[in-house]
């Protein structure tokens, strides 16, 4: 198994007074009313309540939504899988770059071969049919992204997503796209599988916008042959999805799905703030329409470095290294003058942001 360096290193980050680190909102206080519940329930397919209320979000079919408690990212690696498997003679997938690195390692785990789609900053990070049509071939079985774009927030718009779709129908090779960040602004990003219901396949969840990490609902939106196949692949190994995770999403759903709007619109009350302080101080940073998180250029040529021995242990501040969506191919950390600032830690409280805004910038002086 391949480990991730930016999960490894994210989880032995020590306690800091200023978390610039986390690219969702966080504290959602709920207490669920939810009756009397039979606990032995499990459901083969999810439950219906909570596929039909998914589906309706989307605007799409219930047999066409996959609900687990893997979050998005143990659905990824579940169709990343379901995919390599059911595909033995295409052994080969495509993954942008930059990137999340956890998305690289997990399609290395299961295509032997993996190449690059690089979206470049002079291009503004967008997806580039040409530079694609570099990279497949009859081998390939599956291009990876994200929507909005993982770090730098671009975002792929519905022309420019048929256009990838075009030639993944050329080469038969499916799409997925997580597309975790869009749920801050579902009318800007659209799912990669409204674009191609046979070719698309979309995953989600609300743990960035909401503030729901800890219920670890994870969504895919894909054609009915493929849903049918990762609820069984679950039932082949964790068993039936367990219903008081989906019992407590009908709720929010269905009964409380303002107060999950009102509870996002405080962080994104201090996105304003954070980016009139970008602007204010001149740095170089990519224009993020949606989410709570930005790709910044600093003063300094290896930022890695500058966080683990400067800022961290000295102003007890910490932020993303950009060299951990600069992986290629390997583990091997390169210099990067970016980092991903991300105030979810640091919210709803707009005093705690400004204490936080002047401490990075202290901390920038001295570079």
């Amino acid at each position: 198994m391949r480990v991730s360096s930016y999960l490894d290193w994210y989880v032995h980050v020590p306690e800091v007074k200023y978390d610039f680190r986390s690219s969702g909102v966080r504290s959602f206080k709920y207490n669920p009313k939810l009756g009397e519940v039979d606990l032995s329930v499990n459901y083969p397919y999810g439950n219906p309540k909570a596929s039909e209320l998914v589906a309706r979000r989307y605007h799409v079919k219930p047999e066409n939504v996959f609900i687990s408690s893997e979050g998005t990212s143990g659905q990824n690696t579940r169709i990343i899988r379901h995919i390599a498997e059911k595909n033995r003679r295409k052994n080969e997938a495509i993954v942008e770059y930059p990137t999340y690195e956890p998305l690289l390692r997990k399609t290395q785990e299961y295509f032997p071969r993996v190449k690059r789609l690089e979206r470049k900053e002079k291009e503004a990070y967008r997806l580039e049919t040409d530079a694609l049509l570099k990279k497949v071939s009859d081998k390939t079985a599956l291009l990876v992204l994200t929507n909005p774009h993982a770090p730098s927030g671009a975002i792929s718009s519905k022309s420019e997503l048929r256009e990838i779709i075009a030639i993944a129908q050329e080469y038969g090779f499916h799409v997925l796209c997580d597309e975790i960040y869009a749920e801050f602004d579902r009318n800007v990003v659209p799912t990669v599988f409204s674009v191609s219901p046979d070719l698309g396949i979309t995953t989600t969840s609300f743990t960035k916008a909401y503030g729901l990490g800890g219920l670890k609902l994870g969504i895919a939106l894909a054609k009915m042959k493929i849903v049918d196949g990762l609820y069984t692949d679950v039932l082949n190994t964790v068993g039936n999805s367990p219903n008081i995770v989906q019992l407590i999403a009908s709720e929010l759903l269905s009964k409380h799905s303002e107060t999950l709007e009102k509870h996002k619109q405080k962080w994104l009350d201090l996105k304003s703030m954070t980016e009139e302080w970008l602007r204010e101080k001149d740095f170089q940073h990519f224009p993020n329409k949606t989410g709570i998180a930005y790709w910044i250029k600093l003063p300094t040529k290896d930022t890695f470095k500058w966080i683990n021995e400067h800022a961290i242990p000295h102003y007890s501040l910490a932020a993303v290294p950009g060299t951990f969506f600069l992986f290629k191919h390997d583990h091997k950390l390169v210099n990067s003058e970016k980092i991903r600032l991300g105030f979810g830690n640091i919210g709803p409280d707009k005093q705690k942001l400004v204490e936080a805004l002047r401490t990075l910038e202290k901390v920038l002086k001295k570079l």
